[in-house]
């Protein structure tokens, strides 16, 4: 009798199993971000049409992405990272108090408070061509971290989620969350102009220290050591 009991329990394991490998995924913009490898990373993101700003599929991208840089507690999203091939992105900066690293960090980046901003189809013009080489990373190939040349000055041109049109001068910080963005939208990883060499896993001493045992999760800020 108790066999007969476990064989039950295990062919229902067994169908659950099987209803979760199969399990349809969730469909875009997602509420997670996408990792390297997902095809969407490498496309040519398309243009935006006025027309599509109004339509409930547009400002359901636009809320998820607000709620991916709140829940990721990032700088930076592009719409291809959510899934959605779309010239869209939105950039943030935290105040200094905000901030995890050190007053030094902060100000060796060139960093400046900026209110969250989404930027349609986006352009950028180069005012300073001037490079600085400083390390970034990027959600969609978390746990790494290389150093990356980029221009100092730019000023970006688009519009806000409503069509509005604007144009900001951005410099330091800014500017290269602003062209790492940018990147997204044409396709582009930040490993693909990084000084290799300098390729980095951002857990290495956590690695040796605890034995391996690191998870490192791909939902918001979870680095966790066993």
């Amino acid at each position: 009798m108790l066999d007969i009991h476990n064989m039950v329990i295990q062919a229902n394991v067994l169908k659950l199993l099987e209803k979760l490998r199969f399990r349809r995924p969730p469909k875009p913009p997602y509420s997670h971000v996408v990792q390297l490898g997902d095809p969407v990373l490498r496309c040519k993101a398309k243009i935006v049409e006025k027309t599509q700003l109004d339509t409930p599929e547009f400002k359901k991208l636009i809320n998820n992405m607000r709620k991916v840089v709140k829940r990721y507690k990032c700088v930076g999203i592009s719409a291809p990272q959510l899934g959605v091939d779309l010239r869209v992105m939105a950039m943030t900066c935290p105040d200094l108090d905000q901030f995890a690293g050190s007053p030094q960090e902060y100000q060796l980046k060139g960093m400046q408070p900026y209110s969250y901003s989404v930027w349609v189809n986006p352009s950028m013009k180069v005012l300073d061509y001037k490079k600085e080489i400083l390390s970034e990373g990027c959600e969609s190939m978390r746990g790494f971290s290389a150093d990356v040349a980029r221009y100092s000055r730019i000023q970006l041109i688009g519009w806000d989620e409503r069509g509005v049109e604007k144009s900001e001068e951005l410099s330091g910080w800014l500017a290269r969350i602003a062209q790492h963005e940018l990147d997204h939208l044409d396709g582009r990883m930040y490993l693909d102009i990084a000084h290799l060499p300098s390729l980095t896993c951002s857990f290495w001493d956590r690695v040796n220290r605890t034995g391996g045992k690191v998870h490192i999760s791909y939902y918001p800020n979870k680095i966790l050591s066993k």
